[in-house]
């Protein structure tokens, strides 16, 4: 009983930062595809760039890991607290920030290099409101579908998970955990923003601004 509690406790924020810190799209673009991320694209180690650089499978992938990486340690949260809408909502929402965290700042890569965030942010949402989850990703698929990149649906997504979050759970800590993400994501994303408004921002299937 005392090793459960003090994983609780402490353990599985450590165990939520080491897992977010795996760098999924820099361990598969090597392995199978011969590509080093860091090196090659927009030289980051998330989905978009794995896809660019070493083909749609491993982009896939990298998305699977890198929400994984939100939503197990999330999980165990919940399960060792009860319902993640309970009084332990702020247990929750820490291991949640400590997998994010990880992935942005990976102690693998000497906290350097990390990715965006936004994949592992849904998947740690998945596992606390996935109602919400279901109305941002609406929300990024259509502005995907209209701009044709990634980092408008990303920016338009993140900017909805703040109010979604409160619309769904009406839970202030919750709401807190996603208003701290998304200005980490929007702050990971300031080179793209400035591409965006220069014009310059690469498009995902051929078509570009004219």
């Amino acid at each position: 009983m005392a090793f459960i509690a003090s994983f609780k406790y402490v353990g599985l924020g450590a165990f939520a930062y080491l897992l977010g810190s795996i760098p999924w799209g820099l361990i598969l673009a090597r392995q199978f595809g011969a590509v080093d991320v860091r090196r090659t694209g927009s030289k980051n180690i998330g989905a978009t760039n794995v896809l660019r650089t070493a083909g749609l499978g491993l982009g896939i992938l990298t998305l699977i890991g890198d929400l994984a990486k939100g939503a197990l340690p999330v999980w165990l949260a919940a399960k060792m607290t009860g319902h993640p809408e309970s009084l332990n909502a702020t247990y929750v929402s820490i291991v949640a920030v400590c997998a994010f965290v990880g992935h942005l700042y990976p102690v693998f890569l000497k906290f350097k290099t990390g990715g965006k965030g936004v994949a592992t942010a849904a998947g740690c949402f998945v596992i606390i409101s996935p109602g919400a989850v279901g109305i941002v990703l609406m929300i990024f698929i259509l502005s995907v579908g209209i701009s044709n990149r990634v980092s408008v649906g990303s920016l338009a997504a993140v900017a909805a998970l703040v109010p979604a979050v409160w619309w769904v759970t009406n839970a202030g800590t919750f709401t807190a955990c996603a208003g701290v993400m998304a200005v980490f994501i929007y702050v990971r994303h300031r080179e793209n923003i400035r591409r965006l408004i220069s014009g310059t921002e690469p498009a995902i299937w051929g078509r570009k601004d004219k």
